[in-house]
């Protein structure tokens, strides 16, 4: 062997024990990342309206509907709360038209009790309100639920908290897509009637205005909808691995499904981007498996992706993570990962393969040669060749221990 793949073999080994040593020193510590910068809550228990509480719940999750439902009335009930409103999610309406009927009926809290899909539809209905948010984490993946340091099992204390915990303020991050439009499609502009340009300034949910954004600046784009996430959006590989999950697997073993989804991925080509960071004016082309523009940092099996990012500090963490060396290169980018959710950012190995560059902005854009998958939150948006994001700070009142 020629001395790069004897130095590639022993960064490998190097990588898996620093990976399983790491793992343990993990366990044992305990350790997370503090989901917020600041300890305040945003009200007291005395300053909470008196209306009733409502939930909106995804019928198509596992839990069985009226024993929650029977049980989020009982514990009303013991906190001297109002008799609950129940509202079920459709295939039509996958939670925001359910927050608007609870909002007229004067709900004093609206509980997302489904999967991360849920907890995202609410949230958007709830953007920019005071009337707070809380949590019945049902799905695959939890991924705020997690964040938050919820519990995930034990359906009386996710009950308990969603009804009377906490109000903290937390950022909401927006995301909105340029997809390629084929070739058959007219080349006149949907949105303005103008050909080959729109500019539009939407104002989401909850009344805060969008920056102005500029479709087709790839030509023949479509300009989508914006997108609310309150963990993280991707392009690139996560997003592929997050398409690549089946069900029926995430059914049975939950979210492991994901990573099992994302083995076919790992091999796959690179993306060559160009990042704008919108307050510095920076750009900077590379390539790139996946980008990721995060609310906060933490990922399923106490994973801490990016160990800066919090919920209320009012920035988005972006975290662009590329690999060499085939294997070698993710084995020695989960050592990176689980080390640095240690506390461990310098890497002191001379040879690196899989490597994590970090950025904090308000506003961004990725561009890509070709067009890459794009999630948000475990959701797949499908295929885009440009992706705009921004914060929108203290933009949700969410429940918490």
């Amino acid at each position: 062997m020629g001395w790069e793949q004897w130095v590639a073999v022993i960064a490998l080994v190097v990588a898996v024990a620093g990976l399983v040593i790491g793992l343990v020193v993990l366990r044992a510590l305990g350790r997370r990342t503090p989901p917020f910068s600041h300890e305040d809550p945003v009200t007291t228990p005395d300053e909470r309206p008196s209306g009733p509480p409502a939930v909106v719940f995804n019928p198509s999750k596992s839990a069985d509907g009226e024993r929650l439902r029977a049980l989020v009335a009982e514990v009303a009930a013991d906190s001297g709360l109002p008799e609950p409103i129940w509202l079920e999610t459709t295939v039509e309406d996958p939670g925001v038209g359910q927050v608007r009927e609870a909002l007229e009926k004067g709900a004093s809290v609206v509980v997302a009790a489904g999967g991360d899909g849920t907890v995202r539809a609410v949230a958007e209905g709830l953007a920019g309100r005071t009337t707070p948010m809380g949590i019945l984490p049902l799905g695959t993946g939890n991924l705020l639920a997690r964040n938050l340091d919820l519990p995930l099992t034990g359906h009386r204390d996710m009950v308990t908290i969603a009804l009377t915990g906490r109000n903290r303020a937390m950022d909401l991050g927006w995301l909105r897509i340029e997809r390629p439009r084929a070739a058959s499609d007219p080349e006149h502009d949907v949105y303005r009637g103008e050909p080959g340009r729109t500019e539009v300034a939407a104002t989401p949910p909850g009344g805060t205005q969008a920056p102005d954004v500029t479709a087709g600046e790839v030509p023949g784009a479509d300009l989508d909808k914006e997108h609310v996430f309150l963990v993280i959006g991707g392009m690139g590989f996560d997003a592929a691995m997050v398409g690549g999950a089946p069900d029926d697997l995430k059914a049975r073993i939950g979210w492991v499904a994901y990573f099992v989804g994302g083995v076919r991925h790992l091999l796959g080509r690179k993306m060559r981007a160009t990042l704008e960071l919108g307050e510095s004016g920076q750009s900077d082309t590379f390539q790139a498996r996946t980008v990721l523009v995060a609310n906060c940092g933490r990922l399923p099996g106490g994973v801490v992706l990016l160990p800066d990012a919090q919920l209320d500090d009012g920035w988005l963490d972006i975290a662009a993570i590329d690999t060499r060396g085939g294997i070698i290169g993710w084995a020695d980018l989960l050592r990176k990962v689980v080390l640095q959710g240690l506390g461990v950012r310098r890497d002191l190995l001379p040879y690196s393969t899989g490597t994590i560059e970090f950025r904090r902005t308000r506003t961004l854009t990725i561009r890509t040669e070709e067009p890459e998958h794009v999630q948000v939150d475990g959701d797949l948006l499908g295929e885009a060749t440009v992706v705009h994001a921004r914060v929108q700070p203290a933009g949700l009142v969410v429940r918490t221990a």
